[in-house]
């Protein structure tokens, strides 16, 4: 027999009592709390600025990656993600650079991968399982966020990273063809993705910051590739190489995350 109560035969009515609290105590388990662990849905988009800089030669595994939102995120569930929310990740690898000046000498390639954890809304950290859709170097990064410096542009033309063409004076964003394919409103580019090489379209409406509609790849980071920038099989997980020059993410480099679909083929 169980024995809810203190010592001796127990109470029925307190032994029962108990056991029907016995569901209540369980859905507040850390078991339970874990299990309902907020997630966001698929295609939604988080831009993000780096607020510290990365490089494989002063950065090691375990390193703390710290970034921010810097435009506000409508999720489905109607709850938003507000601009300034931290974005936090850490350093996978790092390897950095040295130049060997042998003659013919092949050099050897500096590396820097990085894997995106969570985002905090609030008190609620919510892990991340995404792709990037597209990022910009620092100096392409805040570009994009100058007219164009030209006496005769009385519209104040900025150039989202991918080429989309944003005036003061308009609401409607438009593309190379003057279709409009996003919108500027008082919280910043909101836009329905559009499909370009790896990158998947979309119907719904998400949040841009400084990034066309269409924005695919990296932007600026002369001299580095990314061999990886996230998918079903390494999701969350940037890496940059270089055989020419350390692997880096400056400071105020700039990076639009879009999360996976729970069940997505490699990209």
């Amino acid at each position: 027999m169980v024995n809810f109560g203190l010592a001796g035969s127990p109470d029925p009515e307190v032994t029962m009592s108990r056991i029907l609290a016995l569901p209540s105590l369980l859905l507040f388990s850390p078991l339970a709390v874990l299990a309902q662990a907020p997630s966001l849905a698929a295609s939604t988009t988080l831009p993000i600025t780096f607020t510290r800089a990365v490089d494989a030669n002063h950065a090691k595994a375990g390193d703390i990656v710290e970034a921010k939102t810097f435009q506000q995120v409508k999720l489905s569930s109607g709850a938003v993600i507000p601009s300034g929310a931290h974005v936090t990740g850490h350093v996978v690898e790092a390897a950095g650079y040295i130049f060997d000046k042998t003659p013919y000498a092949k050099q050897t390639t500096s590396r820097l991968s990085i894997h995106f954890d969570s985002v905090q809304n609030g008190t609620v950290s919510i892990p991340l399982n995404v792709t990037v859709r597209a990022m910009a170097d620092s100096i392409t990064s805040i570009n994009a966020y100058a007219p164009l410096s030209n006496d005769l542009d009385s519209r104040s033309t900025r150039t989202l990273v991918g080429g989309d063409q944003l005036y003061a004076s308009q609401d409607g964003i438009e593309d190379k063809d003057g279709d409009v394919v996003a919108y500027n409103r008082r919280d910043g580019v909101y836009a329905h993705l559009i499909s370009n090489g790896r990158c998947d379209g979309g119907s719904t409406e998400v949040s841009m910051g400084i990034y066309s509609a269409s924005a695919c790849g990296v932007y600026g980071f002369t001299g580095m590739r990314a061999v990886e920038t996230g998918s079903v099989a390494q999701p969350s997980t940037l890496t940059f190489v270089s055989a020419r020059r350390t692997a880096e993410v400056p400071k105020h480099s700039t990076a639009l995350l879009e999360v996976l679909p729970v069940q997505q083929a490699s990209r």
